[in-house]
Parts: C-alpha cells; sequence; structure tokens
C-alpha cells in the first residue's frame, strides 16, 4: 500500500502480543476497523484486510535486547512506515516496564526517530480507560481497586525481569538513551497557549512525554499528537493511550464516526458460552495467579508444569507429554483446563536466565494449545502473559487476527478471531491476556462470553 487517500489513519507495532491486541481492540471498538498480523503478510494477506484503517503488527521486543531490536525492530517498523499510515506507532505496555537491556523503549525510540528522521517524538503513556495516569512525568497504575505509584505498585514493582524502580517516565527512559526528553504537564495542557508552548519544547527537545490525567487531558493531548504529525507520517511511542487520544480527536474532526462507547458493544454479536476451553498460562503475576485459582475452584481442571524443564531442551518433551495426556483427559470429560507455570512471583521462575529461557517457554505452552485445539476441536482458548503470548502464537500457524468480542470489563484483553491458511486454527476464538490484565473470574468469563 502507497500512501494514498485509502492510507490508514495508524499503523502500529505492539512490543508484545497482549499490547498488540490491547491496542486492536481500542480501536475496532470504536469502529475504526483493525487489523493484526503476527508476521508482515504477503500480498494476497494484505489484500484480504484493505478495508481496514488501522493496521497492527506484533511484535516481541519486549523480551528481546537492543541488539535484537536493531536486528529486527529496525525493519518491522520499516514495513510499517511503508503502509502509508498517519501516524507510526511503536506500542509499549501501560506499565512502561523495560530495562537497558530488556526491552528497552529508549532503543526503540531511537530506532523509529532515525527511520523518520524525525525532530521530536511524542511520548503517551496515561490511559485513564486501563487506570493508568501519568502526572507531572510520573506514572500511576491500578490494583486490586487502588492507584499505586508505579514503584510501588505491588505487581509491576516485583516483576521478575523488568521490575519498576522508577516513576519519574523521563529518568526511567534516561537508563536506555542519551535523548533529551521533555515534558507536558497537566498544568500546560490546560494552558491557553498550549499549541505555542508545544512547538517550544518540540524545538528543544529529541522526544516529548505527554501526561494525560482524565477525558480533558487526553483530548488535549489527542489534538497535539494529530496537529503536530507530519507528511510521510509520524513516529509515536507509548501505550494503547495513544489510540484513545487520537479516537477522541478523530471523532472531533469527523475522520470517524460518533459511535457508543466500547461497553455498549455496538460492532460485534457475542458469540455465546461454550462447554470447554483451554488455558495456557506462562504468567508469574498475582493477578494471574488469583485467576487460576479461582479457575480451579470453578470447574477448571488445573495443570502445573515444571517451567525449569520446559525451557531445558532434554526435559521438555517429557513434560510436555505428561501435561497433554492430563489436559486430553479432562478436556474428553467436557472440563475445561489450565495449564500453568507459575502461581504468582515468588515461584523460582526468574532465576531462570536468558532470553531464551523465557522463549522456549512460551514455545513449548503453544505447541501444547496447538495439540490440544487440533486433537480436540476446540473453539475457544486463552493464553495467559505478555511474553508468553508473543512466543506461543508462533507455534499456532495464526497469520491474522481481528476482534471478536471486547470484554469492556477487562479492557485490553479482547476475544478474537484467528485467521490462519490452517482449517483447524482459521476461526478460532482467542484471548491473549497480559499477566496483570482482568479480575478474578476472567477465565469464565471468557468461556461463557460474559460482559460483565
Amino acid at each position: 500500500m502507497s500512501p494514498t487517500d485509502t492510507a490508514p489513519l495508524i499503523a502500529y507495532y505492539g512490543d508484545d502480543l497482549t499490547g498488540s491486541t490491547d491496542v486492536m481492540e481500542a480501536l475496532s471498538s470504536q469502529g475504526v476497523d483493525t487489523v493484526l498480523f503476527t508476521a508482515p503478510p504477503d500480498d494476497a494477506q494484505l489484500a484480504r484486510f484493505r478495508h481496514c484503517r488501522a493496521i497492527g503488527l506484533a511484535g516481541t521486543s519486549r523480551s528481546e535486547s537492543p541488539a535484537w531490536m536493531d536486528r529486527h525492530l529496525t525493519p518491522a517498523l520499516a514495513w510499517l512506515r511503508e503502509r502509508g499510515a498517519a501516524l507510526c506507532h511503536y506500542k509499549t505496555c501501560s506499565t512502561f516496564d523495560s530495562a537497558p537491556q530488556v526491552g528497552s523503549i529508549g532503543r526503540a525510540l531511537e530506532i523509529g526517530r532515525h527511520l523518520h528522521d524525525q525532530g521530536c517524538v511524542p511520548i503517551v503513556v496515561g490511559a485513564p480507560q486501563l487506570r493508568r495516569y501519568t502526572a507531572f512525568g510520573q506514572l500511576f497504575a491500578a490494583a486490586q481497586g487502588e492507584v499505586y505509584r508505579i514503584d510501588r505498585h505491588p505487581i509491576m514493582s516485583r516483576h521478575p525481569v523488568t521490575p519498576m524502580h522508577e516513576a519519574d517516565l523521563r529518568r526511567h527512559l534516561a537508563a536506555q538513551t542519551d535523548l533529551d526528553i521533555g515534558l507536558i504537564d497537566l498544568v500546560t495542557l490546560a494552558s491557553d497557549e498550549l499549541d505555542a508552548r508545544v512547538e517550544a519544547a518540540r524545538t528543544r527537545h529529541a522526544a516529548l512525554l505527554y501526561d494525560v490525567m482524565d477525558s480533558s487531558s487526553q483530548a488535549a493531548v489527542g489534538r497535539q499528537l494529530w496537529r503536530t504529525r507530519v507528511p510521510g507520517g509520524s513516529f509515536i511511542v507509548g501505550s494503547s493511550g495513544v489510540e484513545y487520544a487520537l479516537l477522541a480527536e478523530w471523532r472531533r474532526l469527523g475522520l470517524i464516526e460518533a459511535t457508543p462507547s466500547a461497553a455498549s458493544n455496538n460492532f460485534f454479536s457475542n458469540p455465546g458460552p461454550v462447554e470447554r476451553i483451554a488455558v495456557v498460562s506462562g504468567s508469574c503475576s498475582e493477578t494471574t495467579a488469583r485467576q487460576i485459582r479461582w479457575a480451579a475452584g470453578n470447574g477448571f481442571e488445573g495443570i502445573r508444569v515444571d517451567a525449569a524443564r520446559l525451557a531445558d531442551d532434554h526435559q521438555a518433551d517429557a513434560e510436555l507429554d505428561a501435561a497433554r495426556e492430563q489436559a486430553l483427559a479432562a478436556l474428553a470429560a467436557k472440563r475445561s483446563v489450565i495449564v500453568y507455570t507459575a502461581l504468582g512471583p515468588d515461584n523460582g521462575l526468574a532465576k531462570l536466565s536468558g532470553e531464551e529461557s523465557a522463549h522456549a517457554i512460551g514455545r513449548c505452552l503453544g505447541r501444547l494449545l496447538r495439540d490440544l485445539v487440533s486433537s480436540q476441536g476446540l473453539s475457544r482458548v486463552v493464553v495467559a502473559g505478555g511474553d508468553t503470548s508473543s512466543h506461543a502464537i508462533q507455534e499456532l500457524g495464526i497469520q491474522a487476527l481481528t476482534t471478536c468480542l471486547p470484554l469492556p470489563q477487562t479492557p485490553g484483553s479482547p476475544l478474537c478471531t484467528a485467521h490462519s491458511n490452517d482449517p483447524a486454527f482459521d476461526g478460532l476464538q482467542i484471548a491473549f491476556k497480559g499477566g496483570q490484565v482482568g479480575d478474578d473470574a476472567y477465565f469464565g468469563r471468557i468461556r461463557d462470553a460474559e460482559l460483565g
């Protein structure tokens, strides 16, 4: 696709799979047709979704090194730029967890800025829809009904790979890039001289972090993102707060139709409950641990697997065989199953070293899920854990995803429809859940297609 009147409004790269489906849900639930590819598609695959006004590419950079980004993120962002979209978004997690050597948002910022030959890159992280807020450059996030500064968040401050020990996002990024990062804070956003102040800041800084606290500040940020875009497409870094801000501006300008909120589910038909589902989880989050415990007490067969054995080439097959046998027996008995590697962060999983260990666990769980779908004819499944999802999907032969059903009570984790050349997986309903996403009954809600 070349830059034409039919070019997409936005193209985005998700740094993990669950983050990628988060953006897809935010856009599609507001009437913006969106497709998420799992790899750059061929011409035939791209043509199938030529009607889409947003194009996503699911990646794995959140769990990768800066050297990996240089080799793989660079061509991915270049491919997205070639789509001719008005904006190109590097999508981060809304908790912004990253580190200099793992999932470096700073390195991604540098790569995208260079590709677009862009003087100043906007950064937007706050997303009130997800209960993520930025105020005077500090990030806050909710957990179990309470809002915490991110460095005091009970989950993200203890993340096994990228714990957040700094709430000031500019200081956090300073450990990952030498680029100078400015701030448009809440006071500036409310100023009558906002445009002039933004223009002045853009000339002084290589990147510009925007606060987002509520619908008013979010709308002001959306206007700035769209106003300051450049011909050929601008590069933006941030969470799905980017899309939520832009939706308000696109609607104001009449670029998209005025629609009800996502909670009305106006664009989708509920597919209804299914008798059984299969879940695989590599998440270490306490949120997922509560969800697993809830599932075990509500009709799911819980099957624990040893993460260390899955990460060991010599032991993985035996561990998978044992889990597969138990899962098949439960599914044959018409029970849902959940195969998991951990119940929370205090499980020893963090002791596994190296990128490849985490990747191997995701691939193993993906192979197991593939076998369960193929042998049992399952129509609905779940993968829990952002990093796990990114690597598990590579085993499923899925080329693209679209939104099947948004879940307003757990935004960022929709039920998706898979598109595949393999008939066993084409049309499969699949949800990818980030570790900290969802209430305790999440897996039951997916099984029952329960909106709230």
